[in-house]
């Protein structure tokens, strides 16, 4: 994972503390976590909707 280990991510940690503050690090981290499942569900129904457009093709090719 990109070479990060405990202590880098740690002093990341830290930074974020030192920057942001105690009281907005919790809602960082959750629009952090909101984008992140936002962006693995939109890539999951791209990859839907490409399985369907085969299928489609697939189907379109037999008929003729």
């Amino acid at each position: 994972m990109f070479g990060l280990g405990v202590p880098e991510l740690i002093l990341i940690l830290i930074i974020g503390l030192v920057i942001f503050g105690p009281g907005r690090l919790p809602d960082i981290g959750k629009a952090f976590g909101k984008s992140i499942r936002e962006f693995k569900s939109a890539e999951k129904g791209a990859d839907d909707k490409n399985t369907i457009e085969a299928e489609t093709k697939e189907k379109s090719k037999d008929e003729a």
